[in-house]
């Protein structure tokens, strides 16, 4: 297994410079969201698939301390296997949304998640994302420094663009 580091810098890069919200250096007041129209969407760094919009809702991934994302994921849309630096949760907010563990995907071992659907995974644990026919809204949590690698260095959309 490589880890792509170039990916991961990319990824944190990107992250870092889109706050929607508050200041995603400050951890010291209190951030508030009144509803999901409220959010402000970029799109996602190269390091994830074209389509996929983000939104840095606290914190900042790049930097030690916790953070808060959303992404927006398009419909017939594919994140390879990867895996991140720390410990991460995913919550789907909306849509639809499959999962598989390991560092091939394996459409049948694939488990699909409905709103409200909550994922813990541990620092370096191989993972895959993909969306069918809907699109999908999810909210990542964790610690930074945060990135992505992945599994197969040519499945990294950062170099196809």
């Amino acid at each position: 297994m490589k880890n792509s580091f170039t990916s991961a810098a990319v990824l944190a890069a990107g992250l870092a410079s889109t706050a929607a919200v508050a200041d995603p250096s400050s951890h010291k007041q209190m951030i508030t969201i009144s509803d999901a129209a409220a959010v402000k969407w970029k799109p996602a760094p190269a390091a994830l698939p074209k389509g996929i919009e983000i939104s840095v809702i606290m914190g900042d991934p790049e930097k030690s301390g916790p953070f808060a994302l959303r992404l927006k994921i398009p419909p017939a849309t594919t994140i390879a296997p990867h895996t991140h630096a720390t410990d991460e949760t995913v919550t789907l907010l909306n849509g639809a949304l499959i999962h598989d563990m390991g560092e091939k995907i394996v459409e049948s071992r694939g488990e699909p998640f409905r709103e409200g659907g909550f994922l813990y995974l541990p620092a370096h644990m191989p993972h895959s994302l993909w969306t069918k026919d809907q699109p999908a809204v999810i909210q990542v949590n964790g610690t930074g420094p945060f990135g992505l690698n992945y599994i197969n260095p040519a499945d990294d959309p950062s170099k196809a663009r």
